[in-house]
């Protein structure tokens, strides 16, 4: 189906907050946009952009994933779960995007959720039971041989707040998330979800009408690598018309570790 951009959206801020000075971040941090102490953009001053993906329970898209990046010889960036790095029927696909030598990192061994959807400013975990299943989620990666140093890391839903990212810091993490405004990370929902829910074609108009309006340099765009049976239509399966539309438009796909080093 054809895009149908959609012509009036929030621009997005380009300058760090000032507690970046609190975070292992890369240097020249001011060139990156913090929440709650994660970095959820990267420098805005270059047309560079990183593909992210998240997976748990499901992951269905893997092969179409897979496919699409090695076709159009571009690099991402791949938070799973524990329980997915050690599930064996997602072994073969994993081990095949290691091999193209994707970024890959944790998103938490049991995807915990760490604070209340209502008041954020609570936790629902002890800094031992993050910990804990933290280390889970590495010994589950350091069992595929993902031995490159693993630095940063997206929250499972990604949501966290200032304390999570306070005990990452102190492990030598740094949380990252998706850009506000890229719309891509509501491809989890089905029908069934209500309001929740957006067509994959609405998602990919809202995200290029980001881009028409205030452009998508250091932005890292969220795709799940596998969803409820309910949602029909798969994001994934647009990547590649995604990725011929950004690269038409001067966008370079680096890995998350190369987007915020990147100086």
């Amino acid at each position: 189906m054809p895009y149908i951009l959609l012509l009036s959206i929030h621009g997005m801020c380009c300058m760090a907050q000032k507690q970046a000075k609190d975070l292992p971040l890369p240097e020249n941090n001011n060139f990156f946009v913090l929440k709650h102490g994660g970095i959820i953009r990267g420098n805005a001053e270059k047309p560079d952009i990183a593909l992210v993906f998240t997976g748990d329970e499901f992951f269905e898209g893997l092969t179409s994933i897979t496919d699409a990046l090695a076709k159009n010889q571009v690099s991402a960036s791949f938070f799973l779960t524990g329980r997915l790095y050690r599930n064996p029927d997602a072994k073969k696909s994993i081990q095949r995007l290691i091999r193209q030598k994707h970024y890959f990192g944790p998103h938490s061994d049991q995807h915990l959720l760490y604070n209340d959807w209502s008041e954020p400013d609570s936790l629902l975990v002890s800094r031992d039971s993050f910990s804990t299943d933290l280390q889970a989620n590495y010994r589950a990666m350091e069992a595929l041989r993902i031995r490159h140093q693993q630095k940063y890391f997206i929250p499972p839903y990604e949501w966290w707040n200032a304390t999570i990212a306070g005990w990452c810091r102190d492990l030598g993490i740094t949380v990252i998330s998706f850009s506000p405004g890229t719309a891509t990370n509501a491809d989890y929902a089905f029908p069934e979800m209500g309001k929740a829910y957006r067509h994959s074609d609405t998602l990919l108009n809202r995200l290029l009408a980001l881009e028409e309006q205030s452009g998508l340099n250091g932005a890292m765009i969220l795709i799940h690598i596998g969803t409820d049976p309910r949602r029909i239509d798969k994001l994934y399966d647009r990547l590649p018309d995604l990725i011929r539309v950004l690269k038409k438009r001067g966008y370079r796909f680096l890995r998350v570790d190369q987007l915020l080093q990147r100086q």
